[in-house]
C-alpha cells in the first residue's frame, strides 16, 4: 500500500510552517502523515521529524515536501537524502519547482543529484 508522507522545516527566527502545511494539504497529504521540525538556530541539531519520516518511508510510498531544500541544510545533505530516497525505491514530489521522481525527467534529475552526492562522499573520503 502506497503511503504519501509530507515533510515541513522552519528554522531561524521565522518558525512558521502554516505555508508549507497549507501547501502539503493542497497536494493532497494527510495531516497525519505530516512530519515537521522546527530548529532554532544550530546547524548541528539533529532534525528528529526528518530522521523519523526517512525511518517511516518504504518502498513505493511519495515524500512530498515544499522545497527541494527542506531535505537538508546543505547542497550535499539534499543530494545524499535525494539519492538515499532514490535507492529505496521512495517517489519524491517537490512542489515548488515540479520535481517528481515518479516521471521520466524526474528520475533523470535524481540519478544526476545521486551521482552528486557519491561525487561528495567520494572526495570526502580522500579529505580524511
Amino acid at each position: 500500500m502506497t503511503v504519501t508522507l509530507g515533510y515541513a522545516t522552519a528554522a531561524g527566527t521565522r518558525l512558521d510552517l502554516d505555508d508549507q502545511l497549507a501547501a502539503l494539504a493542497a497536494a493532497g497529504v494527510d495531516s497525519r502523515r505530516i512530519f515537521t521540525d522546527l530548529t532554532h538556530g544550530s546547524a548541528d541539531k539533529m532534525r528528529a521529524g526528518l530522521l523519523a519520516m526517512l525511518s517511516y518511508a518504504r518502498s513505493g510510498d511519495v515524500v512530498v515536501v515544499v522545497a527541494l531544500e527542506r531535505l537538508g541544510r546543505s547542497v550535499a545533505e539534499v543530494t545524499r537524502t535525494v539519492a538515499d530516497l532514490t535507492t529505496r525505491g521512495i517517489t519524491l514530489r517537490c512542489l515548488q519547482n515540479g520535481l517528481d521522481t515518479a516521471t521520466a525527467t524526474g528520475r533523470v534529475v535524481a540519478e544526476v543529484l545521486s551521482d552528486l552526492a557519491a561525487l561528495d562522499d567520494s572526495q570526502s573520503a580522500h579529505r580524511s
